[in-house]
Formats: C-alpha cells, sequence, structure tokens
C-alpha cells in the first residue's frame, strides 16, 4: 500500500527514481530496499518488460515503468514511511484497490510472460482511453 506521494493508497509495486549515474537494475534494487528493506541480489532480479504510461492531462506523470522480478530475496518485509508491504494470493489480488492498467498487465507478469506496453489515460487520470500491451 503506497503511503504517500504519486499513487498513494493505492496498492502498487515497489520502485521510484533513477539517481545520476546510477543504472535502472540498480536503482530498483536499492528503491526495493529503501520501501520495504528486503535485499535482492542482481542475479536473482530479472527484468520482465516496460510500460509506459501518458497522462496527457497531466504531463508530469508521464512515466516509463522496467518491470523486475524477485524470485529469491533476504529478509522479511516491513513498513517504511513510503509503502506498507502486503502479499496477497493471485485469486485475491484487489485490482479494484489499484491503478486501472493493472490488471491487464500483472497477471501476465505472473505467469511468467515478457511484455510490453503503453497506456492513455484520460482527463480523470484514472480511466485508460488507449492501451497496447505485448508478449515478447
Amino acid at each position: 500500500m503506497k503511503k504517500r506521494g504519486f499513487g498513494k493508497n493505492k496498492y502498487n509495486g515497489f520502485g521510484g527514481k533513477v539517481k545520476d549515474g546510477e543504472d535502472i537494475k540498480k536503482a530498483a534494487i536499492r528503491e526495493l530496499f529503501e520501501e520495504t528493506l528486503i535485499c535482492v541480489y542482481p542475479e536473482n532480479f530479472k527484468k520482465r518488460g516496460n510500460l509506459i504510461f501518458l497522462f496527457p492531462h497531466s504531463k508530469d506523470w508521464n512515466q516509463k515503468v522496467h518491470i523486475f522480478v524477485a524470485g529469491e530475496w533476504e529478509g522479511k518485509p516491513k513498513e517504511t514511511e513510503e509503502m506498507k508491504p502486503v502479499w496477497f494470493d493471485f485469486k485475491d489480488i484487489p485490482f479494484e484497490k489499484m491503478w486501472n492498467d493493472d490488471i491487464y498487465w500483472l497477471p501476465k507478469i505472473l505467469k511468467n510472460k515478457n511484455l510490453k506496453g503503453d497506456f492513455i489515460f484520460g482527463k480523470d487520470n484514472e480511466t485508460i482511453i488507449n492501451m497496447c500491451i505485448e508478449e515478447f
């Protein structure tokens, strides 16, 4: 559960911004640790896709997301100022409390698919007005 900032009060994946001089994978590992205190190692952290989110009515929300999956980690997830980690069985994922796009791509990732996708949101910044998802 995201506790502050972009996506507040939605169940969301872990993530954040890449720092100057930092590569994407290292940034994802750092953000995961900062938000949950879970440690993953690069060899156990696999890139599975990219998503582009466009918000024509709130252009500063536009983003490119890199999806990583960890099969192994060290530590027990802990709540931080940013996130309250919660795990769900696949059948119990609360899509109604998540971003509207998640229902289209997250099940594919959970079925070990690699993908890329684009989502364009409407004026309310919630309604998807166009999308494209490709598995590879």
